[in-house]
């Protein structure tokens, strides 16, 4: 289990990451360059996300999608210094519940 968190929150920071270079770029009159940057990084996402062992494309997708909200609260609070409220908190740890959920149930 501990390598599939380590997969999920690098291709996480690989999206995040991505995500917030093009931003720089496209909303903040950042160098073209971030964007470029950003934009590997988005691919990187796309191969690191494929390193899980789970046989399921959905499933995997699916608990990554509860992972990127908590570490895209983490990224806010981190790095545009925009600290989360008790609803930003609630909502992130609701996500966490449901991926556990989601991988810890037993299955055939």
């Amino acid at each position: 289990m501990f390598k599939a968190v380590f997969i999920f929150i690098l291709a996480g920071l690989a999206e995040i990451g991505g995500g917030y270079l093009i931003w720089l770029w496209l909303r903040e009159g950042k160098s073209a360059y971030l964007g470029l940057v950003g934009g590997i990084a988005l691919v990187l996402y796309g191969v690191i996300a494929t390193l899980q062992s789970f046989p399921s494309f959905g499933r995997v997708y699916a608990a990554y999608g509860g992972i990127f909200i908590f570490l895209s609260v983490l990224w806010g609070w981190g790095v545009d210094k925009k600290t989360p409220d008790l609803y930003d908190w609630l909502g992130a740890g609701i996500c966490l519940v449901g991926v556990s959920v989601m991988l810890l149930a037993p299955r055939q």
